[in-house]
């Protein structure tokens, strides 16, 4: 079974018997592709969540790498590449959305939030940016 299979796999079983807010869901595959359930399963890199450096803060409020082993490289990919992480999001009005294009003040604005450099942050957020950077 792929990484992407038990992912969905275990977002199933969240739905049905862990959280139980789906527990009458009876999906087929088309279903499932169709994303005919209830919540969304987002994760770094998604167009909801460009920005992976919040895998960071993911892995050092849950101690990941301590409890499961698996790490992040310098370019924030896990280890072993097999690996997937996400959130979950329950609510039936969730919905996947995508991040446009941000402009320079919006980057300065998180970068100041974040206490990161506007450099790195255009770093990890390249391919949202609105403008040319240099």
């Amino acid at each position: 079974m792929s990484s992407q299979a038990f992912a969905e796999e275990l977002h199933e079983q969240v739905r049905k018997d862990l959280w139980g807010y789906s527990q009458e869901e009876s999906l087929n595959a088309s279903d499932m592709h169709r994303i005919r359930y209830e919540g969304i399963r987002p994760a770094a890199g998604y167009p909801s969540q460009p920005d992976h450096t919040e895998k960071t803060t993911m892995w050092k409020l849950s101690d990941l790498e301590e409890k499961t082993g698996i790490a992040l490289t310098e370019s924030l990919a896990m280890t072993p590449a097999a690996a997937v992480s996400g959130l979950y999001f329950s609510s039936p009005k969730s919905t996947y959305f995508a991040v446009g294009k941000i402009t320079k003040e919006q980057v300065e604005d998180y970068a100041q939030r974040k206490e990161m450099s506007t450099a790195e942050v255009e770093k990890w957020l390249g391919p949202i940016l609105g403008y040319y950077n240099e």
